[in-house]
């Protein structure tokens, strides 16, 4: 692995999980696993959305008080929220203060709301875009895929805000739609594993 990270246990890691402290413990248990569950694929969405034009350090950082401001992503309650929660959330300094990004936020969630409506949950809809075999990439040389880019482009269709392909590829290598960790991490065959034993709820 060119420029990877030789984690205290003597064990190569990806090169991103040695840049600050708190990301060995999010690569390791984390990140590039598959997720099934509607409330953390929703969270994590939400998080990118976050991200965009910052370092993944000042979200994590702030995950926690992320997840008490906005209900712990429960988009069904998020879809209620009106003017008076954009206030209450534009004065937590614990998160993000971009009135663009928390109201896009609450418009996902009400889109999310209608997407469970029409295709039974968040996970059959986000793991119809799982690459197939022949469509894997090297780990780590692309930050837009065609599977990202469609992703996106339907999403947006749908009313999405805030979800670019750049974004969506972030998600996808987070939730495990794709093992984007290096061929010479530790937990790239963690990872494999763990998709060789998850069912996908898109049936795949």
């Amino acid at each position: 692995m060119t420029n990877g990270f030789l984690a205290p246990d003597g064990a190569l890691r990806c090169a991103w999980a040695g840049a600050v402290p708190e990301f060995l413990a999010y690569h390791d248990e984390e990140w590039g696993y598959p997720v099934g569950d509607d409330r953390r694929l929703f969270e994590k969405i939400c998080l990118e959305s976050f991200q965009s034009g910052l370092s993944w350090r000042t979200i994590l950082a702030k995950r926690e008080n992320f997840r008490a401001a906005f209900d712990h992503f429960d988009w069904e309650r998020i879809a209620q929220y009106d003017e008076g929660d954009v206030d209450r959330l534009l004065q937590d300094a614990g998160i993000i203060r971009h009135r663009g990004k928390i109201e896009a936020v609450i418009n996902n969630a009400r889109r999310a709301v209608e997407m469970v409506e029409q295709e039974g949950s968040l996970a059959a809809f986000f793991w119809r875009y799982e690459p197939g075999p022949d469509e894997q990439v090297p780990p780590q040389t692309v930050s837009i895929t065609p599977q990202s880019t469609a992703l996106s482009k339907e999403l947006k269709i749908r009313g999405w805000k805030f979800v670019g392909p750049t974004t969506v590829f972030a998600f996808m290598q987070a939730m495990g739609l794709v093992n984007d960790h290096a061929e010479d991490c530790v937990c790239r065959r963690k990872a494999a594993a763990a998709r060789a034993a998850f069912r996908s709820p898109a049936g795949r």
